[in-house]
Formats: C-alpha cells, sequence, structure tokens
C-alpha cells in the first residue's frame, strides 16, 4: 500500500511535482537529463529531488517494507546510489538510465547490509545485556529495534486507515481513490493552477461549506477568484474535489506526501490561465 500511495500521488501532482517551475527540460528523457546534468546545462539538485519518489519505491522494494525517507538509512543509501549512477551511466550500454540506477541501488544496499551483518556478528547483541531495576536481563539494542518495528507497523496501518478514510470521502462526490492519478492534467503548469484554486477552494469557508453540502463545486465563485473560464473549472471538478477534500481534512500521513507541493499556494493568489 505505501509503495501505490507513492506512485499515485507522483502521478496526481504529474512526474516532477507541481510544486516545482516549469523548466525547459521538463519533457527530457532520463538519459537526456543525465546528459544536460553532465554538461552543467540542467540542474542535479532538481533532477534528484523529482525522482524521490522513485528512489523510495525502489529502496522499499528491496528491504521488503515502507522506507521512510525521512528517517532510513536505506534511503539515504539509495540517493546516494542514484547520484553516483549520474556520473557512471553510459548510454553506450544499451540499458536504460533507471534501470542502471535500479541496479546500483540494489549493489550498495547489498553492500549496507552485508556491511551490518558483519558488524552485528562481531558484537553479539548479548554484548548490551544488563540488569533492570528488577533485576530483569534487558538488552536496549534489541529493545529499541522493537520500539522501531512496532512504531512501523502503527504507521502502517494509520496509513490505510487514512486512505480508506480518504477514499470513503471521495466516494461521496463520485470519486475513487484510485481514480487520482487520471485526473492530473498533463500540462505542469495547468496542475500548478488547479493546485492554486483548490487551495482556495478548501481555505474558504463558504466555498467549502457549499461543496461539502451540496456536493457541487461553487462554479461561479472559482470563476471570479482564479479568474478562468467555468469550463475549465467544470473539465476539471473532480481534480479540484480531491486535493480540496485532502488539504481540509484530518489526514496528516497523506498531507506529509504534499506539503512541499501545497505550502507554496496556500498564501498566493491562484495564478490564471487557460491551458487545461
Amino acid at each position: 500500500m505505501e509503495w501505490l500511495l507513492l506512485v499515485v500521488f507522483k502521478r496526481l501532482f504529474g512526474k516532477h511535482g507541481a510544486g516545482l517551475p516549469p523548466q525547459k527540460h521538463d519533457r527530457a528523457s532520463p538519459e537526456t537529463m543525465v546528459e544536460l546534468i553532465r554538461s552543467g546545462e540542467a540542474s542535479r539538485d532538481e533532477f534528484i529531488a523529482a525522482y524521490k519518489p522513485y528512489i523510495a519505491k525502489v529502496t522499499s522494494r528491496f528491504c521488503k517494507r515502507y522506507i521512510d525517507p525521512m528517517r532510513d538509512d536505506e534511503f539515504s543509501i539509495a540517493l546516494s546510489a542514484f547520484n553516483e549512477a549520474i556520473e557512471q551511466f553510459s548510454s553506450q550500454a544499451g540499458k536504460s538510465f533507471l534501470g542502471f540506477v535500479e541496479t546500483v541501488i540494489r549493489r550498495r544496499l547489498i553492500d549496507y547490509v552485508r556491511k551490518e551483518q558483519r558488524h552485528h556478528l562481531c558484537v553479539p547483541y548479548s554484548a548490551f545485556d544488563s540488569l533492570d531495576e528488577e533485576g530483569q536481563n534487558v538488552n536496549p539494542i534489541e529493545l529499541r529495534e522493537s520500539v522501531h518495528r512496532y512504531q512501523l507497523s502503527q504507521e502502517a496501518d494509520s496509513r490505510k486507515m487514512e486512505i480508506a478514510e480518504y477514499n470513503r470521502n471521495l466516494q461521496m462526490y463520485g470519486i475513487s481513490f484510485m481514480d487520482l492519478p487520471d485526473l492530473s492534467p498533463k500540462h505542469t503548469d495547468s496542475r500548478q493552477m488547479l493546485i492554486a484554486i483548490s487551495c482556495s477552494l478548501a481555505t474558504d469557508p463558504g466555498m467549502y461549506m457549499t461543496l461539502k453540502t451540496t456536493r457541487k463545486l461553487p462554479v461561479k465563485e472559482l470563476c471570479e477568484v482564479s479568474g478562468v473560464s467555468r469550463k475549465t473549472i467544470e473539465r476539471n471538478r473532480k481534480y479540484l474535489i480531491a486535493l480540496a477534500v485532502l488539504q481540509h481534512g484530518d489526514y496528516p500521513y497523506l498531507q506529509h506526501y504534499l506539503e512541499p507541493v501545497l505550502s507554496s499556494y496556500r498564501e498566493a493568489a491562484p495564478s490564471k490561465g487557460e491551458r487545461v
């Protein structure tokens, strides 16, 4: 479910993330981007940032568990491997860049696992045993790992419950969680404009109450606020509703994925435009 979440939201906001300004290389292939980065014509940091969801997915698949980019060492290792792959990739080898990246990430993670295993063999857990106040034998390392595993399990359960609750709320508007990838506009500037409009919808008490009570978009008000046509609003009805419901609801885990994208729009006026 965690891999699905990353994929769904990556596609919801587009390949490079709606929070980033449009770039002249947006439609370039990964292989082309690598060449541009090496020649100094593209940003390495932006390229890596755009592929963090992919890196997390590959790492989670290798580890057979959800990898938290903010806390797990494995993600840092995979991130470093991605950067290494940019330097080492050769288009002459007949392999795609992402295929090459996955190979490099897997190799570095295997090296990491072997190193950790050797460390544990050299320093057995029993070396850290101690007695608590009641004379019971305790091992702080095993205790810490047990707590960490429990926390990960609790977070995974919370995410599943949150997705289920979000899906139930979306269904009241005729939308499914699995519909989200297909709702995202293709153009970066269109996504940016619609996300800005959804922020206005989510933060305006009157407009959101209209949405919640009638299950219909306050189209007239949104047209006035955004400066876009009624046709544009109605054509992207489901996309706007899904984003507004997410922003207005109590979904801390889902909102965590989107916060970098949404924060830049909350205090900004909606962008004007008709490219949707």
